[in-house]
């Protein structure tokens, strides 16, 4: 028989607030968050772990839960993989899912940055761009998931999110922006209170600090950040027809890199 299993699931994006959004929704008295936050479950991309079925995941990470009414778990890269978008609509239907979507053109170079400062880059931003399809196909084992070099294809958003729509009600996909949570983090906040069922409590995260930061001191061309910006353009178009005028694109005033 399987156990208690999540309500809700944080899928991505990488460099987007996930870890911030998951320890602030944490917060929350009728919400517990899988733990530890990492390493992550994975439960629904990683094949070994799939294949010990729902009770396995449910013993694993909910189990140990609290008598809490909301469950919920944080697997940044299920954004990446079309497999766990139709698992987890086969799996968990009723499932509400929060994605945090970064302005792209910032969140590839969030993601330059840190690679940088852990020691997983040594090239320019604009060699990294030419040589991420290489790269990204030939990453090690151990990076599988980690993609440390996958800096454009993350920022696509449209495409990344077509396969939970296809599995999922639209209803039950939320996707927030980073710079909304930066922002105004109670109101974002309360916002994503009342699309998972509880009372909102904005006050949960005035003293919640930024999480994971990149180091922001390592310099990138302004022509390689206008670059990913003009290539980003049109599948920003894409993830706006998608999303429809809920979801506001982002602004050259809002770029953060």
């Amino acid at each position: 028989m399987t156990g208690r299993l999540p309500a809700f699931i944080i899928g991505g994006a990488p460099r987007s607030g996930t870890t911030w959004l998951a320890r602030a929704l944490d917060r929350h008295p009728d919400i517990w968050l899988a733990r530890p936050l990492r390493p992550e479950p994975k439960f629904f991309l990683v094949d070994d772990l799939y294949a010990g079925g729902l009770p396995s995941y449910s013993a694993r990470w909910f189990d140990p839960a609290p008598p809490v009414p909301v469950l919920g778990e944080k697997s940044t890269n299920y954004l990446e993989s079309p497999a766990a978008a139709r698992r987890i609509g086969a799996d968990l239907p009723h499932v509400k899912m929060i994605f945090a979507l970064r302005d792209p053109a910032d969140r590839a170079v969030s993601n330059y940055r840190f690679s940088v400062m852990n020691g997983l880059e040594d090239v320019d931003l604009a060699t990294a761009l030419a040589l991420e399809e290489q790269r990204d196909a030939t990453v090690a084992p151990e990076r599988k998931y980690a993609r440390p070099h996958a800096y454009f294809s993350r920022g696509c958003y449209a495409r990344l999110l077509r396969p939970y729509f296809e599995h999922l009600p639209a209803e039950q996909l939320l996707c927030v922006r980073f710079e909304d949570m930066i922002g105004d983090a109670s109101e974002t906040i309360a916002g994503i209170h009342s699309f998972l069922g509880v009372k909102p409590r904005p006050d949960l995260v005035g003293d919640l600090p930024v999480i994971n930061a990149s180091a922001a001191d390592i310099e990138i061309p302004a022509d390689t950040v206008a670059q990913l910006r003009r290539a980003y353009a049109p599948r920003n178009d894409e993830l706006g027809s998608m999303l429809g005028s809920s979801f506001r694109l982002w602004d050259a005033e809002e770029a953060r890199t």
